[in-house]
């Protein structure tokens, strides 16, 4: 599957705990990257300094579904998932 542009849902829905440019410290889940666009398009997708587990990231149906909508909705739920809880 090729990513939808204007998407951007993984780059708003996840946590990223490893430093991205413009975020040292990672990202918080439901927070927006600083490299996305306007438009929802990456500014740093394909230079050096495109973070790798951004790289790692495969877009496909069963994660991103057939809009925005479904992609936020189901990166979010799984987001909430894997955090592990504070006992």
């Amino acid at each position: 599957m090729e990513c939808r542009i204007g998407c951007g849902a993984c780059c708003i829905a996840p946590s990223i705990s490893s430093p991205l440019p413009g975020m040292p410290h990672g990202k918080p889940a439901r927070v927006r990257c600083v490299n996305l666009n306007i438009g929802n398009q990456c500014k740093i997708w394909g230079q050096p300094n495109f973070p790798e587990v951004c790289r790692k990231f495969v877009p496909s149906l069963w994660v991103c579904g057939t809009s925005q909508a479904e992609a936020l909705s189901f990166l979010s739920e799984l987001e909430a998932l894997t955090t592990p809880s504070i006992s």
